[in-house]
């Protein structure tokens, strides 16, 4: 079973940066599907980012052109880059894995099994 952990969570001002990264250790998979998602205080979990295993990467309109998610397999980690951070970017930041593909797409939190604890990002004004 898949053990996923975040790191990197801070908090910053409006405008600024952090990245984020995933550890995943004990691998059962040859490939896994992966993705960057956030909860809010009172506010559902949702996707943020996430890369398919022949690295198609998707974003949440609401952080398009401002996050990257990248991984470096060598490691088995994942990352996300996010820039020109806002308050509403706020939120407890959660990596997942599924092996080969999520089926209900990349960016729900649906069909992911593999779950970190999360790393808090506070923004800021």
């Amino acid at each position: 079973q898949a053990i996923l952990r975040e790191s990197g969570g801070d908090s910053v001002q409006s405008g600024g940066s952090l990245r984020l990264s995933c550890s995943i250790t004990k691998l059962s998979h040859s490939q896994y599907c992966m993705g960057w998602f956030r909860q809010a205080p009172g506010k559902e979990r949702e996707g943020v980012a996430g890369i398919e295993t022949d690295g198609k990467t998707t974003y949440a309109e609401s952080v398009q052109g401002r996050f990257i998610i990248s991984q470096d397999k060598e490691k088995n980690t994942l990352y996300l880059q996010m820039n020109s951070l806002k308050p509403d970017d706020t939120g407890m930041y959660y990596c997942a894995a599924e092996p080969f593909y999520n089926e209900y797409g990349i960016l729900s939190q649906k069909g992911f099994s593999y779950w970190g604890r999360g790393t808090q990002v506070t923004v800021s004004s």
